[in-house]
C-alpha cells in the first residue's frame, strides 16, 4: 500500500467508540476516500471480529490503527485540530461546513499532522475535548432526523477531503495564506495553556473556585489565532518572566 506524505498526515479519530462494527464502518469508508490513519481513543469493543467484518476489503486500515489512552494522545504533533459537532454549544467556537473542512485538512496536510475528531455515537464529544481544537465542523443534515451514523459522518468528511485532493490536482483549490513560522502544535498549545493557567491562578486573575468560563474563553481566544511556534515561545516566555516576579 503507497501512502504519499498528505495521507500520511491526515488522522481521523474516533473517541471512545461504543460499537466495533462502527470502527470497521469508518475504516471502509476511509480507505473508499484514500485515508489510513485511524486513531482509535479508548474503544469500547477493540479488537473485535464485528470491526474486521465492516471493514470488508479495508483490513489494511485496521491492522494499521493506533489504540491510545487519551486525545491528547491522538492529536500530539498536529498543527491543525478539527472536531465534529452537532450542536451549539454555550460559548460558540469557530465554526466551518464540510466543504471548507475537506480544503482546509488537505492544504494543511503537505506541511504538518493534522487531526479530524469524531466523538462518542450517543453524545459525541466533550466540551473539553472540543476545546483543543481549532475548528468545529457541523454536517447540515435533515433538522428533523439529524442524527448521524458515525461511519457515515466518517464517509461525509472523508468524501470532502477527497474532492479537495482532486481540485488541488486540478490547479483549482484556493490557497490558504503561508505563515513564515511553523504552526503551534496541539501538545505544545496544551502545554501553553497549562502555563497560562497557573500563572493566572498566582496573580489572582484566576480563580478556580468561581472560573465563570475564564479558561473556556481564554482557549477559544488562542486557538482561534492559530498560533505559531515562536508565538507561543513569547508568550510562554512572558509567564515565565511574570512567574519569577511573582515568586520574590
Amino acid at each position: 500500500m503507497l501512502i504519499d506524505k498528505r495521507q500520511a498526515n491526515i488522522r481521523m479519530v474516533l473517541v471512545n467508540t461504543s460499537h466495533p462494527g462502527n470502527i470497521g464502518g469508518a475504516a471502509r469508508a476511509m480507505k473508499n476516500m484514500g485515508l489510513f490513519e485511524l486513531y482509535l481513543v479508548q474503544p469500547k469493543e477493540y479488537p473485535a471480529p464485528r470491526a474486521v467484518w465492516r471493514a470488508a476489503g479495508a483490513r489494511d486500515v485496521l491492522d494499521n490503527v493506533k489504540v491510545v489512552e487519551s486525545v491528547d494522545q491522538a492529536i500530539e504533533g498536529c498543527g491543525l485540530v478539527i472536531g465534529t459537532s452537532a450542536r451549539e454549544r454555550r460559548i460558540p467556537w469557530p465554526m466551518i461546513n464540510p466543504r471548507q473542512c475537506g480544503q482546509r485538512i488537505w492544504k494543511e496536510s503537505v506541511t504538518h499532522d493534522v487531526a479530524l475528531l469524531f466523538g462518542r455515537e450517543d453524545r459525541g464529544l466533550t466540551n473539553s475535548e472540543l476545546q483543543k481544537c481549532n475548528y468545529h465542523v457541523n454536517i447540515p443534515s435533515n433538522p428533523d432526523y439529524s442524527s448521524l451514523n458515525l461511519a457515515t459522518a466518517v464517509q461525509v468528511l472523508a468524501y470532502e477531503i477527497r474532492m479537495a485532493s482532486l481540485s488541488d490536482d486540478q490547479g483549482v483549490l484556493q490557497n490558504i495564506d503561508e505563515w513564515d513560522q511553523p504552526l503551534a502544535t496541539s501538545d505544545e498549545v496544551e502545554l501553553f495553556h497549562e502555563h497560562l493557567e497557573k500563572t493566572m491562578e498566582e496573580v489572582k486573575f484566576y480563580d478556580p473556585e468561581n472560573p465563570k468560563q475564564l479558561l473556556t474563553r481564554m482557549r477559544r481566544l488562542f486557538n482561534r489565532s492559530r498560533m505559531d511556534q515562536m508565538e507561543v515561545s513569547i508568550l510562554r516566555g512572558l509567564l515565565s518572566s511574570i512567574d519569577r516576579i511573582t515568586e520574590k
